[in-house]
């Protein structure tokens, strides 16, 4: 079962650091984990204090949280530090567009998403008040960690009684195409749909057997299209508060992912709060 020892959070003196060290303390209370807060960038004895006073906000005790300074390059430094701490889960705030209500990753998450060896939340509003998540939507498949994405997916809807887990899957498009192309009639192709679909709520329904989810509600979606953009319309129009999907498989040439060309959409105009899974040695155990 996937579970995340430690949690860490990097912020800034911005107004939402507050609501980013709520978010943060809320997680590591859920998984029971120690916290680490991560500032990259220049600092004062006055900032410091005012950063230590707003841990705070966390909830949190003082000996479950350890606090880190460092100037350099963010990106490094961040990586760096979740390497030295072992942190499982990092979360990190979205960039809101200029005049719009649309969010996207920054130049510095993404390049945490690409070569970060642990799961990596972006927040697009993080909230100080407590709250839990509503709507998640999981895709769960182009991933070695779709089953994991669906693990974390079920852990954060026991929170809250009325949540929905969506989850979604592809029509392998090779079928389809086949049918087409061999002259079929419509009521043949069509059977060919609804055959191809079948097979795909199957597999995730194999997988949710392996998973204890008493109580949380499913609803079993089966998309077809480009999948980035496909899976962004789906959450929003499920109005969903967090979308999860399963961090690709690293190029071992350069050490980095490279996520789908259609994923990239997501990255683009975030719908949601974003979860990479990635899990670690120390989250499955």
């Amino acid at each position: 079962m996937i579970h995340f020892r430690k949690v860490g959070v990097a912020v800034s003196f911005a107004p939402s650091t507050p609501a980013m060290l709520a978010e943060a303390g809320r997680l590591s209370k859920l998984f029971h984990a120690h916290l680490v807060v991560m500032h990259v960038g220049a600092t004062t004895d006055t900032t410091r204090q005012q950063l230590q006073k707003q841990m705070a906000f966390t909830g949190l005790p003082p000996e479950l949280i350890t606090m880190c300074w460092e100037t350099g390059d963010p990106t490094q430094r961040i990586l760096e530090l979740c390497k030295r701490h072992e942190v499982d889960l990092l979360v990190a705030g979205a960039l809101k567009k200029e005049n719009l209500i649309t969010h996207y990753v920054g130049s510095v998450a993404r390049k945490i998403l690409r070569q970060a060896k642990c799961s990596v939340l972006v927040l697009v509003a993080p909230n100080q008040e407590h709250r839990t998540f509503k709507n998640v939507v999981v895709h769960a498949e182009d991933s070695p960690y779709a089953f994991e994405a669906l693990q974390t997916a079920c852990i954060l809807a026991h929170q809250d009684p009325n949540c929905w887990v969506h989850v979604t899957r592809e029509i392998k498009m090779l079928g389809l195409t086949m049918a087409a192309n061999e002259q079929h009639t419509e009521e043949e192709y069509n059977g060919t749909l609804q055959q191809l679909m079948r097979e795909e709520m199957e597999e995730v329904e194999k997988m949710l057997q392996r998973i204890p989810h008493p109580s949380v509600r499913f609803n079993i979606k089966v998309l077809s299209g480009k999948s980035g953009y496909e899976l962004g319309k789906f959450a929003e129009r499920k109005q969903a508060d967090l979308l999860i999907v399963g961090a690709p498989p690293r190029r071992m040439a350069f050490l980095d992912r490279v996520f789908p060309h259609d994923l990239e959409y997501l990255f683009a105009e975030l719908p949601a709060n974003l979860l990479i899974v990635q899990p670690t040695h120390a989250s499955t155990a």
